[in-house]
């Protein structure tokens, strides 16, 4: 049995499928935009599952504090 390599796909991989799944009239800050959110949403799953989370509560004392 082979072992399985948990494999990442690579950046390249991820911006063609992102800009692919744009419709053919989206403008280049459209793709922009979903590229840039496409990132955001890698970074907190990795930070998720790196166990870098706060509690609903602690985040909401820390966004209550920015109004003081």
């Amino acid at each position: 049995m082979t072992a399985q390599i948990d494999e990442k796909p690579s950046a390249k991989s991820v911006l063609r499928a992102v800009i692919d799944a744009q419709p053919e009239d989206a403008t280049f800050e459209e793709i922009l935009r979903e590229l840039a959110f496409e990132r955001m949403i890698e970074r907190g799953l990795a930070d998720a599952r790196a166990g870098r989370t706060v509690s609903h509560e602690e985040a909401l004392r820390s966004i209550r504090s920015w109004r003081t």
